[in-house]
């Protein structure tokens, strides 16, 4: 199956005070077609500027894109006129943003804010626009679809609001989905039935899906593929089976043990990541990860670690340490 995504060499930098922020340095990773791919670290690691970077969302002048290839089903999106970008946004790529009360606009109706898409991209009249509005509602679990229709969108809750930003995202049936943190805001009961419910519609629709989070206990049920990043770039990527079974850097061994776990006992205490993310106007020369890891050695704060393959099926890790890793959660 193609890649119908494809980020190469992705840098994305913003212009500060302290100095120059290099949020994205230099990542490259795929989404094929009706797969989901897993986009995992913590906060501000650069996950969100990376689909904000695909969407060419990144706020002028402050923020720039210097470099690298974004190739949607074979177009360089970077290299798109503005109004070619915005025909592709909401018609083939859609995002659902982080926090639906703040994407979502408070003085218009949800008729509005679903229709409009439709008109603009796929130029229904008015009513059809509102029947199709009416059956995304129904499709995403909202009932009374009809009335919710006349509604704000401070009338729904925050499970209920998240579903209607799904609802737009498939509104125009966009081949890829980009999913920012879609369940931030929400309770784990919430949570839990917002992912099953975008993994059904994936499975249904078959739309590809990038869902980015912080919580790698999210991903392991939902995603075919992670990429772990750290500082702007990616440390370790492979299939999520691999990845769990098998990790192969230090930094996704702490995310990994700081997810609570039903197999532990309920006193077991969760294993913190210590210390803090570095300055990215200030990286080391080295491993970004050296001064919080466990497995470091001299080499690590000299000499940055690439990517290299430490397993089947494509896993690989930046970490010079990476067999040691292996061996020592082997022997446990």
């Amino acid at each position: 199956m193609g890649a119908l995504l494809e980020v190469e060499n992705l840098t994305t930098e913003f212009v500060t005070r302290g100095g120059v922020v290099r949020a994205v340095d230099g990542v490259s990773w795929d989404v094929r077609e009706g797969e989901t791919v897993a986009l995992v670290g913590e906060s501000g690691c650069g996950k969100s500027v990376s689909a904000l970077s695909v969407m060419r969302l990144i706020a002028a002048p402050a923020g720039r894109i210097v470099g690298g290839r974004v190739r949607f089903k074979g177009r360089d999106l970077l290299a798109l006129s503005d109004e070619e970008m915005r025909r592709i946004r909401g018609r083939e790529i859609a995002m659902i943003f982080q926090e639906p009360m703040t994407s979502l606009n408070p003085v218009l109706s949800i008729a509005r804010q679903l229709t409009e898409g439709l008109e603009i991209h796929l130029g229904t009249t008015a009513a059809e626009a509102r029947r199709r509005a009416a059956e995304l509602l129904a499709t995403v679990g909202i009932p009374d679809s009809e009335r919710r229709l006349r509604q704000y969108p401070h009338q729904f809750s925050g499970g209920m609001r998240q579903r209607m930003m799904i609802a737009m995202a498939l509104a125009c049936n966009p081949s890829l989905i980009l999913a920012d943190e879609p369940t931030t805001a929400l309770d784990v009961t919430i949570q839990a039935q917002i992912l099953e419910l975008m993994k059904a519609l994936s499975r249904r629709l078959g739309v590809a899906m990038l869902i980015i989070t912080h919580n790698l206990g999210v991903v392991a049920r939902y995603a075919d593929r992670v990429n772990v990043m750290y500082a702007g770039r990616i440390v370790e990527r492979g299939t999520a089976r691999e990845l769990y079974a098998h990790p192969r850097h230090p930094y996704t061994l702490g995310l990994l043990r700081s997810v609570p776990r039903l197999d532990e006992p309920r006193r077991a205490r969760l294993d913190p990541i210590e210390g803090q993310p570095p300055d990215l106007t200030r990286l080391p020369a080295g491993c970004a990860f050296a001064t919080r890891c466990a497995f470091r050695v001299e080499r690590c704060a000299r000499e940055r670690p690439g990517l290299v393959a430490v397993g089947g099926g494509g896993h690989v890790s930046a970490c010079w340490e990476a067999e040691r890793l292996d061996r020592a959660l082997a022997m446990r």
